[in-house]
């Protein structure tokens, strides 16, 4: 409760009463389209989400970095094309995502991307396996004004651990965090809140008070248990929980579906937006092949593609069926999954 806290009064620091009137016009017209059933969008988005880089340097089973699977072109953002974004965007978004898919430590210009924002103030987050959190990367990090880092550690030994984080070295994710929390220390800093996230999968979750006790040990802000997601339904995955409780799936007649009962409405298509790598602007982080596709920055204004036809269809589209959307069809968003 108190780092949710701290959280939350880094992020009010970071607004402007501009931004806390965006964020007003995206919750009234969120909930009136709710209501009414009409597409009716005003604002901007509050939270964004720019992918630093495809690449990555593990291997995991369930994520098309890892499995290289992707049918859009791979590579990492220029920090020209990104600080172009940012400027077009710094006067109503107050939350940044440095993560999409892949790496962000693998960006050569990831504490430049960071430090961009932050300036501008936006409250900046990314997410890593910490396998890059080396002496200096653990002190750049620190200083770059980041706001909060997820540090993935889904076990608590090597073997649970590179069961799905494949090609990963526990030792050296602990020593990143251990690192990033010595220099946090010794800089006297109160940023960025560290979280270390734990998948909950068959093969770590006999590991759950092991974790926990992990957490304290290393001194981490804190510890976040979330449900791990598969792709193929119908098969399922050795990765799915054998208790039901700790997954955000249930089997029926045969296959795998999820949990959440998939009302015709999502907050994220009002609040918040995807850029790719090389700019192509998608509606969140479940469309991680950019299928669908508003548009693309290289060849429009962000205030071009925010509303225009692609999007407005996409959400009208929510409305009417969302899980007839793929994507939408392995999504937790409204989810109760106690874990989730």
């Amino acid at each position: 409760m108190v780092n949710k806290l701290l959280e939350g009064i880094h992020l009010i620091q970071k607004l402007t009463i501009y931004k806390v009137w965006n964020i007003l016009l995206l919750k009234l017209s969120y909930f009136i389209s709710a209501i009414t059933k009409k597409d009716i969008h005003w604002g901007k988005p509050f939270a964004l989400s720019i992918e630093p880089t495809t690449s990555c340097n593990l291997r995991c089973p369930e994520c098309p970095s890892g499995l290289r699977s992707f049918t859009r072109p791979t590579g990492s953002i220029e920090f020209d094309f990104y600080k172009s974004i940012i400027d077009q965007c710094k006067s109503f978004l107050s939350y940044l995502i440095l993560y999409f898919q892949g790496e962000p430590f693998l960006n050569r210009n990831f504490f430049d991307l960071v430090s961009y924002a932050s300036k501008n103030g936006i409250y900046t987050v990314t997410s890593t396996n910490a396998h890059f959190l080396d002496e200096d990367n653990a002190k750049k990090t620190i200083l770059s004004g980041l706001d909060k880092i997820i540090i993935s550690l889904d076990g608590t030994d090597q073997e649970a651990y590179e069961s799905y984080r494949i090609g990963g070295n526990y030792k050296k994710v602990v020593s990143g965090i251990q690192k990033l929390v010595y220099w946090k220390e010794k800089l006297d800093k109160h940023k960025p809140l560290i979280i270390l996230q734990f998948l909950i999968m068959k093969t770590n979750q006999h590991q759950l008070r092991d974790i926990e006790k992990l957490s304290l040990e290393l001194k981490v802000d804190q510890l976040s248990i979330k449900t791990a997601q598969v792709y193929d339904l119908k098969k399922g995955s050795l990765i799915i929980p054998d208790n039901e409780k700790m997954s955000r799936y249930k089997k029926m007649n045969g296959s795998y579906v999820i949990k959440n009962k998939l009302e015709n409405k999502c907050w994220r298509m009002w609040s918040s937006s995807v850029m790719t790598w090389d700019g192509k602007m998608v509606p969140c982080c479940f469309d991680k092949d950019a299928k669908y596709i508003y548009g693309n920055l290289n060849e429009n204004r962000f205030s071009e593609i925010w509303n225009n036809k692609n999007h407005t269809l996409f959400r009208k589209n929510i409305q009417s069926s969302r899980k007839i959307i793929d994507i939408c069809q392995n999504c937790t968003e409204g989810s109760n999954i106690w874990a989730n």
